[in-house]
């Protein structure tokens, strides 16, 4: 965690090892699997204490055609307020794919308010490399109140993002992979990229062979062709809110600020033919 302006975002193994029995912490496992089955892994063997969540029911959901968005205040309080997340608690992310989930959820629960979340560096399989011990136990914490305080600073709509291309005072950042903002891959009836946006993939910000993050160095080195600047606003998408979410927690852990995250992502923009496209 040496070098990162916002050092508090982020969590080593050793750092939760030793924090683990604090009574105000919630380590949260969000491995997330397509079939459902996320909390069968979760069953299996998981960090010690921990609770599963499965962002797409527990923190999303479904709007017209598929496309899958935060869900509403009253939903993700009752989500939080079931796995004991409340007004006053810590909070640890972890998954096994990159740390993507992890900060999907951390977007998430930023995006009402709450901001005393980490991300576990490495996830999973850096807590299993460490050989740290696991637990099977599936028993939920006390119930607790999560107040949500919605920060639409944060939270951008297809048409808040029109209303950015061009703007002098705004940065867009594409996350998802080359093929895709080149408009070389996709599924969606157009492919391409938002107007102006700038590629800046997530996959190449953990080191080879590992689900670590980059040094800040390294990381600063890659954003470097997106030209940041402070107080320039940096907007992040990718297909589905996965990607975005993640480049937005490397952009926060690095010091930038005014970081949002376009929900609908390309998943969205790419079907609405009445949005301008660029390959």
């Amino acid at each position: 965690m040496t070098g990162f302006p916002r050092p508090e975002l982020l969590a080593t193994p050793d750092w939760l090892a030793e924090q683990a029995g604090r009574p105000d912490l919630r380590i949260v496992d969000v491995r997330w699997r397509p079939d459902g089955s996320g909390a069968q892994v979760h069953a299996v063997g998981h960090i010690p204490g921990a609770v599963h969540l499965d962002w797409v029911t527990d923190l999303a959901e479904r709007e017209g055609g598929g496309i899958v968005q935060l869900a509403g205040p009253e939903h993700v309080a009752s989500t939080l307020g079931r796995l004991g997340i409340g007004d006053g608690t810590s909070v640890v992310l972890y998954d096994d794919t990159m740390g993507l989930y992890a900060s999907r959820a951390w977007w998430s629960l930023r995006a009402y308010g709450f901001d005393a979340a980490r991300v576990l560096d490495g996830g999973f399989a850096a807590w299993q490399a460490a050989a740290f011990p696991l637990s099977s136990s599936t028993a939920l914490p006390e119930p607790a109140t999560f107040t949500p305080r919605a920060n639409p600073r944060i939270r951008l709509s297809a048409s808040d993002i029109r209303g950015l291309i061009a703007s002098p005072d705004a940065i867009i950042l594409d996350a998802r992979a080359p093929a895709e903002y080149r408009g070389f891959q996709g599924n969606t009836r157009q492919l391409g990229h938002i107007p102006g946006a700038i590629n800046v993939p997530v996959g190449a910000m953990v080191r080879g062979g590992s689900q670590v993050l980059r040094g800040p160095a390294e990381l600063r080195e890659q954003l470097t062709p997106a030209g940041l600047q402070r107080g320039r606003r940096i907007v992040c998408y990718d297909g589905s809110g996965i990607a975005g979410s993640r480049l937005a927690f490397v952009l926060n852990l690095l010091g930038h600020d005014d970081v949002a995250v376009y929900d609908g992502g390309w998943a969205d923009w790419g079907e609405r033919l009445d949005l301008p496209v660029e390959r």
